[in-house]
């Protein structure tokens, strides 16, 4: 039974760089939780990230950067929990890791030591090589992210697709290879044209995995909530596969109604007290507020 397959053995990184050469795509999903997490690995995906999105998507902020280390490690311990088979990969926040080589690899330990996770995710290219070496080194392995860099926003002016000009796709691919050569197990592609997405994917021997970056990377991950229908935005990059915002909002609406109309809780949602207690319950306890002694 292969490792993908398996319900006793998590998938690796080396799972993962085999699937490449088999030419098998890697599945991955971003989930926040245990009960999601849960659901995303019975539904067969290779590998969960717990990615610094869920500032937007669970927490309610306008970017990842308000983020916490302690936020990701919290999130990332659940969705271990959640789990058995996964490779399972956590966002390492903003400045948990730009700030000095030693401090990142001292928090990139924390999600493996306290958190159970398998592996770290940095965004970064070139600039961040050295760093990505001495977490690896340390004996973590590390995930690139190459592209759009939620983190990064601010330089970039907005969520922008990366890699359009010729100066900056070559930059790209270099930015794919400087993180292969530091030691990353794979490369997240976010919002980079298809064909070079599809043309790093050939430079690079380690997995690519792409969002908003076409058919011609090694995988593909989705966010869990963009898969589901249950966020009010719909990114370009995304397919809704249901709309399960729309069944809990359905779900919630008719028991707010039978609480309103009484009909909840029912009789079958009841448990009840003997009749011998209710009797003893009425000898012993004092008389209501202005009953007569």
């Amino acid at each position: 039974m292969s490792a993908t397959t398996s319900t006793k053995a998590r998938v690796t990184t080396a799972t993962l760089r085999e699937m490449k050469s088999a030419g098998n795509p890697i599945v991955m999903v971003t989930a926040y939780d245990a009960p999601s997490a849960r659901l995303a690995e019975e539904a067969g995906v290779d590998s969960i990230l717990v990615g610094d999105s869920l500032g937007m998507v669970v927490l309610g902020h306008d970017s990842t950067l308000p983020v916490t280390l302690d936020d990701m490690l919290r999130h990332t311990a659940a969705v271990v929990r959640g789990t058995s088979r996964a490779l399972i990969v956590a966002d390492m926040p903003f400045l948990s890791f730009q700030i000095s080589p030693e401090e990142a690899v001292r928090n990139a330990g924390r999600f493996l030591a306290e958190a159970g996770a398998t592996a770290v995710k940095l965004e970064g290219g070139i600039s961040i090589a050295p760093t990505v070496e001495r977490i690896v080194a340390a004996g973590i392995p590390v995930m690139g992210h190459i592209g759009l860099t939620p983190q990064s926003v601010n330089v970039f002016g907005g969520f922008k697709v990366q890699g359009r000009e010729t100066d900056s796709a070559i930059a790209l691919v270099q930015d794919a290879l400087a993180l292969e050569a530091a030691g990353a197990f794979a490369i997240v592609l976010e919002l980079v044209p298809a064909e070079l997405a599809a043309i790093v994917s050939e430079e690079v021997s380690i997995p690519t995995i792409g969002i908003g970056a076409g058919g011609g990377c090694d995988g593909q991950v989705q966010v869990f909530h963009d898969l589901l229908g249950l966020g009010t935005f719909k990114p370009k990059h995304a397919k809704r596969y249901a709309d399960v915002g729309d069944a809990i909002r359905s779900a919630i609406g008719a028991y707010t109604a039978e609480v309103r109309s009484g009909a909840f809780p029912a009789e079958e949602n009841l448990t009840h007290l003997d009749a011998e207690v209710i009797g003893e319950l009425e000898v012993a306890l004092p008389l209501t507020p202005g009953e007569d002694e």
